[in-house]
């Protein structure tokens, strides 16, 4: 695999950050993931970071060197970080849980596969195109999607969500691919921060007609910049497939093709957290997988049936 790779997150008027990123990568496999832990809630940090921190444990453990089901690790993947949350909750006498949304992407055999709950997206453009966006799990999204071009019967807050992880429900999630990736494709993940104060051809154009090494902060300070005093935290982080001749001295490029079998490459975004996530227990991510896994595997008896 080669791919040029940028990453900013920013605090923007907040207090502090709730969002997460990062990326982990092998020889023929890489996967990169944003969290946008929720305010209104405790610890959106803490759930943000245990998502991310789950996630990539995973990821370690079962891309040897790539993983065989990508569908199935995602699933797995996404519902073990809930579980996590919802476990650190109760460790912690906690009265309400730590909430996130998460987008997470995979790359492998030259194509992208992703998952997302919440309303941190994804985006793949294509010579100058918008090939994919998702869609937010939101009252206001859903609307969208079913007043089928008639007029809204009331106004809805865009943030209000119906879905997260860390909630006491199950959380919906969407699974999509995998897209065949074409040398030149830019993949973004990115927080509310960014893409609710931008316009998505802003968005398009940029990631268009820019390396991601210039548009990525670019895109992170017009979002700061045209929020003001009222910014979210913005984070971003986004990729180029295969980049053409002069790959090598392109800023933030990686090539995995020299790599041996066995190697791992984990990149987190490098804010502290006090203790709260010094018992984050790899027996119980164990359990959880082993269960969740399980019990994917039942459904999918019961659907061949």
């Amino acid at each position: 695999m080669k791919f040029s790779i940028f990453q900013i997150s920013r605090k923007g008027s907040r207090e502090k950050n709730e969002d997460r990123m990062g990326y982990c990568y092998t020889r023929e496999s890489g996967i990169f993931f944003l969290a946008d832990g929720m305010g209104g809630h405790p610890q959106g940090e803490v759930a943000a970071q245990l998502a991310l921190q789950t996630i990539a444990a995973m990821y370690q453990k079962e891309a040897q060197p790539k993983i065989v089901d990508i569908a199935a690790f995602l699933t797995s993947a996404v519902l073990t970080a809930h579980r996590q949350i919802l476990q650190h909750a109760i460790q912690n006498g906690m009265l309400d849980t730590p909430r996130t949304t998460a987008v997470v992407a995979l790359v492998q055999d030259g194509a992208v596969s992703w998952i997302h709950c919440g309303d941190s997206r994804l985006y793949l453009v294509r010579q100058g195109q918008l090939l994919v966006r998702t869609r937010d799990h939101s009252f206001l999204e859903q609307q969208r999607a079913t007043a089928a071009g008639k007029k809204p019967a009331e106004r809805i807050n865009r943030n209000v969500l119906f879905t997260c992880l860390g909630s006491p429900t199950k959380p919906v999630f969407d699974i999509a691919g995998p897209v065949g990736l074409q040398q030149g494709d830019k993949l973004m993940l990115c927080s509310d921060g960014l893409w609710d104060r931008l316009s998505e051809a802003d968005i398009v154009d940029c990631l268009a007609h820019k390396p991601v090494s210039e548009a990525v902060p670019q895109l992170v300070e017009s979002a700061l910049r045209t929020a003001g005093d009222r910014s979210d935290n913005v984070t971003c982080i986004a990729l180029e497939w295969e980049m053409p001749d002069g790959f090598e001295s392109t800023r933030g490029s990686i090539s995995t093709d020299t790599l041996s079998d066995g190697f791992f490459a984990s990149t987190f975004q490098a804010d502290t957290l006090d203790a709260a996530l010094e018992d984050l227990d790899d027996a119980a991510i164990e359990r959880s997988i082993a269960e969740i896994n399980e019990a994917i595997r039942r459904s999918a008896l019961k659907k061949s049936a």
